[in-house]
Parts: structure tokens; C-alpha cells; sequence
């Protein structure tokens, strides 16, 4: 199994004994994520430190306040430096709204803009502000690869799949009261399916409570092989080819 989306420098536990633990697992692949100055490079320097460990790194919305046009040129810089595999986390957060939705949107476009410059893949987070998100996705989006992480807008997986967009499920699929999410974890087809664990958050049941790490992806891809009718080593497969295609692993 692959863990597609977690932030390593976020977890409490030092960065190898995570990649042990997920190893230990069958965890073969991490894709640890950055936010913004600060965190982008402790990604990178991950990804340069741990066999099977990539980078994802750019600015999130939370971290967009007061977004320049000159601030692409940090994501530009950790973007060229080995191990990275995509562009993000970017996207639109109205529900936190720390930053300014005007400053939110810009750094959205100028990060979909590189990703097609540099021509990888963008990682999109979304949370109450899904019909600016696929407005901003219908516009600039076009061509690019685009992976929906810890997909939280069953209500749009029509026009996610119709896109060709990858959604990715994290361990909030596995609650109980997720029964929207579980429908669209059923319906992705299987060229567009991703888990992840967004750890240290989202930790999925039966673990529920404490704090998420890489290795609890496996439990996230046996609900979702449950959901889906299909064996564990059948979802792996689907999962890993995938992540092969998406991230060049």
C-alpha cells in the first residue's frame, strides 16, 4: 500500500520511526506534504533522507494571507529540488477562512499555473468552498492532473470523475456518519482512486482518537476494498498503479 498525502513534519513521532513503523505495514511509498516557507523545505528534506519517501510541496490557503505574485517564486525553488512529485497542497478553505478569500484564489491560480508550467500534478485541498474550487479547477485546470485530497465533496463526484480528476480518501471515510463519502468511495472509478491518511489528522477508526501516522493507511484501504466489494490486494494494486502513474513512483 501507498500513503499519498500525510505531513510528516506535523506527526509527533521523528520521521524515521514513522517510515518504520508504515514500512512494517507493507507501506511501500509516502508522499509527505509542505504548506508553505516554513514546512516545504522539511518535506523536500525528507524526501532526500528516506527511500520511498516523495515530496509535495506549495503554499495552502490557510497560509495564503497577504499572497504576492513574487511568493510563487518560493514554490518555484522547492518545486525543482529532487524528490518532489507534485505541486500543493493549494486550494480554497472557507471554512477556517484564516486568509483572505481574494489572497486564497490568487495563490490557488498562481500554483495550478506552475504545476502546468513544470508539468506535474497539483494536490487540491477544498473544505466549504467546493463550487469556488471547481470554478477555479474549470478555469485553470485544464490538462493538469489534478488529485482532490481527503475528497470531502460527494455531492460533486460526478463532475470530478467527468474531469478525470483523482479523489483521494482519507480516514474520515471510515466514520460512521460518512455514509455521502462512503457513496463516493463506492462510485470513483478504479483509474481515479487514491487513500491517504492525512496524518497526524483524521485518524480512521478503530483507531479513531489518537493521533494518525502513514502506517494507518492500511486501514483506511481495507474499508475502502469493503466498500467497493473488491479484496485488500486487489485495492492495493488499483491504488499503487495509480500513485505509479500520478507520481512517477
Amino acid at each position: 500500500m501507498v500513503d499519498t498525502h500525510t505531513h510528516l513534519d506535523s506527526c509527533k513521532p521523528a520521521n524515521a520511526e514513522l517510515v518504520a513503523n508504515a514500512r512494517a505495514l507493507g507501506v511501500s511509498k509516502i508522499a509527505t506534504v509542505g504548506m508553505g516557507p516554513d514546512s516545504n523545505p522539511l518535506a523536500i528534506a525528507a524526501a532526500a533522507e528516506f527511500d520511498g519517501v516523495s515530496a509535495i510541496v506549495g503554499r495552502h490557503p490557510n497560509s495564503a494571507g497577504g499572497w504576492q505574485a513574487s511568493d510563487i517564486k518560493e514554490i518555484e525553488r522547492a518545486v525543482a529540488q529532487p524528490g518532489v512529485v507534485a505541486v500543493g497542497e493549494t486550494g480554497l478553505d472557507y471554512f477556517r477562512d484564516r486568509s483572505p478569500r481574494a489572497d486564497q484564489i490568487a495563490a490557488f491560480e498562481a500554483q495550478l499555473d506552475l504545476a502546468r508550467r513544470v508539468e506535474l500534478p497539483v494536490v487540491i485541498h477544498t473544505r466549504a468552498a467546493e463550487d469556488d474550487t471547481f470554478a477555479v479547477l474549470a478555469e485553470h485546470a485544464a490538462g493538469l492532473t489534478v488529485i482532490l485530497h481527503c475528497f470531502s465533496a460527494p455531492d460533486r463526484i460526478e463532475e470530478a470523475v467527468e474531469h478525470g480528476y483523482l479523489c483521494s480518501f482519507a480516514g474520515n471515510v471510515t466514520y460512521k456518519n460518512a455514509t455521502d463519502l462512503q457513496d463516493a468511495a463506492r462510485a470513483v472509478p478504479d483509474d481515479l482512486l487514491l487513500v491517504e491518511t492525512d496524518a497526524p489528522y483524521l485518524t480512521p477508526v478503530p483507531l479513531r482518537g489518537e493521533p494518525n501516522e502513514p502506517a494507518n493507511v492500511t486501514h483506511t484501504a481495507e474499508f475502502v476494498a469493503e466498500l467497493r466489494g473488491v479484496g485488500y490486494g486487489e485495492l492495493e494494486r488499483t491504488v499503487e498503479a495509480n500513485a505509479a502513474r500520478v507520481f512517477g513512483w
